[in-house]
């Protein structure tokens, strides 16, 4: 049984965003997406980059054992690369790139993934996500402080821990090897798709669509009718086993990517047959501001008698950079350490409160849960129990002063025993001092509350 892939790669560049950058590669063995972003120069840049290191790798001489040192080693070049060139250049400070790559060796499938882009399988009509999102929110979705639902619309949702160009290192990559199996389908696409389409939405196009690049080009529709807040690309592939003419065509979406893999002059062109759904720009903007150009201004520098004619304020100007999430890993570093702080807070908070003390509280007589302290304008205790017999006036100096300063105890009945036992057996004596006024007699409250079932029995009774 031959086994071959049949495949397409589409790409807009949506409704908000002024250039695309995405790129995609679809072949025989290789099917690749990228998007890119960060620096002033654009992320068609960083996503071309990374396609152009990938791309030789096309071809039917690989052994299945091979696959995954092959993308890796491109991948890490890649890598290099970006980091060479935003080390070099200030302009291209903060290029970056996500990356999915898929390559084939007979009847085996090698993939590695970094970042936010994402590939689906259908198999046997059943839609599965094959990779994981290197997000923040995927990480809050993980540790269960989110929703997958609540992800979608989280503002933060964009903000990446992984991607190709951040920081020097080496590339944390996701691996894989998996069957070809006949029938399956595979779906590579960039947030611009999986963000405004829902995963059934997917499936069902998927389903019920046979062409690949018709398949592409209504799931771009869609994503395109829900907004089309970023770049949009799709790349399709399906694994047949049919013994007719495999497809040997090579479809590269994103001006920068085709101009990194087959360098042309910059002139204006029409898009090719795997442009179908591209970004418009590569139709209408001129050769000297398209990411075409600045591609081969990056990849292939001009020669010096071209120079002066590059130089030209039109051929300044560059496009804003895609406003994403290329995001340092001394960012995760730092939420780590403030998760970490906000855990000891809490776990200290906790612990105050299986803390107890007696104390005063205007002439009343409290047991107050905490310690008595602030943090800042927080108040580490609150009264749990107050106490309307015996009054602090009614007690000695010595136990007033005492429960002034605080009496600490280890639990709530623990205070309350000592409220019962000891505070109440400090009650003043009124034959210790006459009154200097015989007018001024203890209440008629007093001697109730000298003679309640609470009181010591080593209480002085009212004469």
């Amino acid at each position: 049984m031959t086994i071959s892939l049949r495949y397409a790669a589409r790409s807009d560049v949506g409704l908000v965003r002024q250039s695309n950058q995405d790129s995609g590669y679809a072949g025989p063995h290789l099917c690749i997406l990228c998007d890119g972003m960060g620096g002033p120069a654009g992320g068609d840049i960083a996503s071309a980059i990374a396609i152009s290191h990938l791309a030789p790798l096309e071809g039917d001489s690989h052994k299945a054992d091979e696959l995954l040192d092959l993308l890796r080693s491109a991948v890490d070049d890649a890598h290099t690369d970006l980091m060479a060139r935003s080390a070099e250049n200030p302009d291209l400070a903060g290029l970056g790139t996500t990356c999915i790559a898929v390559m084939r060796s007979g009847n085996k499938l090698a993939m590695v993934h970094v970042g936010d882009s994402r590939a689906y399988l259908l198999r046997d009509g059943e839609l599965t996500q094959v990779t994981t999102d290197h997000t923040f929110v995927e990480y809050l979705i993980e540790t269960g402080r989110l929703t997958p639902e609540q992800a979608r619309r989280h503002p933060q949702r964009s903000v990446l821990l992984r991607v190709l160009g951040d920081g020097e290192g080496e590339v944390l990559l996701d691996e894989s090897i998996r069957e070809a199996v006949p029938g399956d389908r595979w779906l590579l696409c960039s947030d611009g798709l999986s963000g405004p389409v829902t995963a059934a939405t997917i499936e069902e196009i998927l389903t019920s669509v046979n062409d690949p690049g018709d398949a592409a080009e209504r799931l771009i529709d869609l994503a395109l009718k829900a907004g089309g807040p970023d770049n949009v690309t799709a790349v399709i592939f399906d694994v047949v086993d049919d013994d007719g003419p495999a497809q040997r065509d090579v479809q590269i979406v994103g001006s920068a990517a085709k101009n990194a893999v087959n360098p042309e002059p910059s002139t204006p062109s029409s898009p090719s047959s795997a442009d179908s759904a591209s970004s418009p720009e590569s139709v209408h903007s001129p050769a000297h501001t398209s990411p075409a150009a600045k591609a081969a201004a990056l990849l292939n520098p001009p020669t010096t008698e071209d120079e002066n004619k590059d130089n030209s304020p039109a051929d300044t100007s560059m496009h804003p950079a895609k406003p994403r999430r290329l995001v340092l890993r001394s960012l995760m570093w730092g939420g780590i350490i403030v998760l970490l702080t906000v855990l000891a807070a809490f776990l200290g908070w906790r612990w105050t409160q299986t803390q107890y003390y007696v104390a005063t509280d205007g002439n009343d007589v409290v047991i107050y849960q905490g310690i008595p302290q602030k943090l800042g304008p927080i108040e580490l205790s609150h009264v749990t129990k107050r106490y309307k017999s015996p009054r602090v006036d009614e007690l000695d100096p010595q136990m007033s002063q005492r429960l002034s300063d605080t009496v600490a105890q280890p639990s709530l009945e623990a205070a309350e025993a000592y409220v019962e036992t000891t505070v109440k057996s400090h009650l003043a004596s009124q034959d210790a001092v006459p009154p200097a006024n015989p007018s001024v007699l203890p209440s008629a409250s007093t001697p109730s509350v000298r003679s309640s079932p609470s009181s010591s029995p080593s209480s002085t009774p009212t004469p």
